[in-house]
């Protein structure tokens, strides 16, 4: 990928920068003729320069790096610049939510790339809210009918809304294993708004055009990592647990069809 975008960008520099370049790559034609090839006219819209075929790796990168000097005094900063919003846009098509990492209850680095290929249920959790006792029961139910291999709960203890979750790590992963039996997965308490937000949520709220305002919002993500949508705290799990189960149903079949 990165190679194709290095070409993309010779290309258009040579169209933009060529006639600049000529007294220098016209001197270096008369000591090497075979390395180098460049049109008196410099014509648009083509691509006049060109390399000799039997050129080995080796001779076409001395050829390029004689090149560079002439190239970054005509234009470094602009092509720097353009060279950045090239890898940025690659990366940017690239990132999903399972390419990123966090930090699970236990203090530990954890990839969210184990859970690519089923569906995920994204909350921002808290032990001491108004919504607390209906969502961890119904989000727990939806773990034991379709979990762990197709679908999982994915629960983020934030502490913004209400201060409602001032516990530890160690103390909320407690009080949902004993009080709700909780089997899904609980990660480590982070904040989900503002400046400091975790980069999970910064791309969930960028992806979703959607931000958290208080807890038990509920983002669904896809096979691929694509946000499908989110809904807030007023919105019961049972209104969004047909989308689920049609989601989970539909990878049920694609694996049969596979066999």
């Amino acid at each position: 990928m990165y190679v194709f975008f290095i070409y993309l960008f010779i290309y258009f520099f040579f169209l933009k920068h060529g006639p600049n370049l000529a007294p220098y790559l016209n001197g270096h034609r008369k000591s090497r003729p075979d390395c180098l090839y460049l049109d008196s006219g410099w014509q648009r819209p083509g691509f006049p320069l060109s390399f000799d075929a039997s050129l080995s790796s080796v001779e076409l990168a001395v050829c390029l790096f004689k090149m560079l000097p002439a190239a970054l005094s005509v234009t470094s900063a602009t092509l720097l610049l353009l060279l950045i919003t090239l890898i940025d846009l690659t990366e940017s098509k690239q990132k999903d939510f399972y390419t990123f990492k966090v930090v699970n209850s236990r203090g530990k680095l954890v990839s969210l790339e184990k859970y690519r290929g089923s569906v995920s249920l994204v909350v921002n959790v808290a032990s001491e809210c108004g919504f607390t006792d209906q969502h961890y029961r119904d989000l727990q139910q939806l773990q034991r009918d379709f979990g762990p291999f197709h679908f999982n709960v994915l629960a983020f203890p934030c502490n913004q809304f209400g201060q409602q979750e001032p516990g530890s790590d160690k103390e909320i992963d407690s009080f949902v294993r004993t009080v709700y039996g909780a089997s899904f997965p609980l990660f480590s308490k982070i904040a989900v708004v503002g400046t400091g937000a975790n980069n999970v949520y910064k791309y969930l709220a960028e992806v979703s055009g959607k931000e958290p305002d208080w807890n038990f919002w509920k983002f669904l993500i896809d096979v691929d990592g694509r946000v499908v949508d989110g809904w807030g705290p007023k919105v019961p799990i049972m209104e969004i647990r047909p989308k689920i189960a049609d989601m989970v149903r539909q990878i049920i079949l694609k694996k049969k069809e596979e066999l």
